[in-house]
């Protein structure tokens, strides 16, 4: 529902405690409102019950919480699980949770649609509506978390900011949400279990460097080969591999933190010696660790898994060279929330 009240929690607690000074109130209680929508993360002032009726419906005249919905869910047969997430205007975005069986990950998502235009990717098919808001991004990682809770039996431990959207053209707001995520007074988890995974936004990379953020940094690459890389990624053009290599020789220098690669090979476009070739002198110029990603198909045929035999060659070649590979084997593919496959039915 959309109203013309202001949402309360883009508010700083300091601006609460302004608000409650301006009725004639004390300070603190702005601290106890504030509790009450980041750690106890209340969808309603009604919750809010060490705080008197007459003061929790002075806010409801006021202010509004544009909490999300879980709009519908559905369960994977490797336990993985998506939700749809309505947002306050109505607008629909997606997050995931996937478990293993020592830990839980919260996929979320950072805009609804996305800005770039990654062939393969089906989020990129729907044009960018907005940014998400921090709240959101927040409310995503809430509701996970307790989804972790209940089936299985344990708190969210990793967060990736690998959904819908890129992270950097959405830079603000997820820097504040991932502040709410990582402060005690939020959810008080360990900026060294969230990634930040982006397409390669030169000037955004530069700038977090600058910010001295202590999360993790994935690049999702795909190819080392410019012209490869522009007709897969045609963002590529103005952000040129080079420009990003610069950016990631930066953020190492300055962060000294590892990068990770995020790779996905396709037979017949970055199947062959040369690409892996160039895959590998990339990896030499800053410190890194390789996730090879299966490929989750969007229905058009023209993106295709690459052989097996593929895949080792480039696991071999790499571990020849030194460089940690993993490879990622796709959760969720059967509701559709497996890599690239967010947005690709609704």
């Amino acid at each position: 529902m959309v109203t013309d009240k202001k949402d309360i929690r883009a508010l700083s607690k300091e601006q609460l405690r302004d608000f409650f000074v301006s009725k004639g109130d004390k300070a603190f209680r702005g601290n106890q409102v504030y509790e009450w929508l980041w750690q106890k993360a209340a969808h309603d002032f009604e919750d809010m019950t060490n705080i008197s009726k007459e003061t929790r419906q002075m806010l409801d005249a006021h202010f509004v919480i544009n909490h999300i919905e879980v709009d519908s869910m559905q369960r994977s047969n490797d336990g993985t699980i998506k939700n749809a997430v309505r947002l306050h205007d109505g607008l629909i975005v997606e997050s995931v949770l996937i478990p293993t069986a020592t830990r839980t990950t919260a996929c979320v998502s950072s805009q609804v649609g996305c800005s770039l235009d990654c062939k393969f990717c089906a989020t990129a098919r729907l044009k960018r509506m907005r940014n998400l808001n921090p709240d959101e991004i927040y409310d995503q990682v809430v509701t996970i978390d307790k989804e972790s809770r209940h089936y299985f039996n344990r708190p969210l431990s990793n967060i990736v900011f690998m959904g819908m959207g890129e992270p950097l053209m959405n830079y603000n707001n997820v820097i504040k949400a991932i502040e709410k995520i990582t402060s005690p007074e939020g959810l008080g988890m360990s900026p060294k279990r969230i990634t930040l995974s982006t397409s390669g936004i030169p000037k955004m990379i530069k700038k977090m460097a600058d910010d001295g953020v202590k999360f993790n940094l994935a690049v999702s690459l795909h190819s080392a080969i410019d012209s490869v890389r522009t007709s897969i990624m045609p963002f590529n053009e103005t952000f040129p591999l080079q420009d990003l290599r610069d950016a990631l020789e930066y953020w190492y220098a300055k962060t000294k933190r590892r990068i990770s690669y995020e790779y996905v090979v396709w037979k017949g476009i970055n199947d062959t010696d040369e690409h892996i070739e160039a895959f590998v002198k990339f990896c030499k110029y800053v410190p890194c660790k390789v996730n090879i990603i299966e490929y989750n198909p969007i229905d058009d045929g023209h993106f295709q898994q690459a052989a097996s035999e593929v895949l080792d060659r480039y696991i071999r070649v790499l571990e020849d060279n030194h460089i940690v590979v993993n490879v990622r084997r796709s959760r969720g593919k059967d509701i559709d929330a497996a890599c690239g496959q967010l947005a690709n039915k609704s």
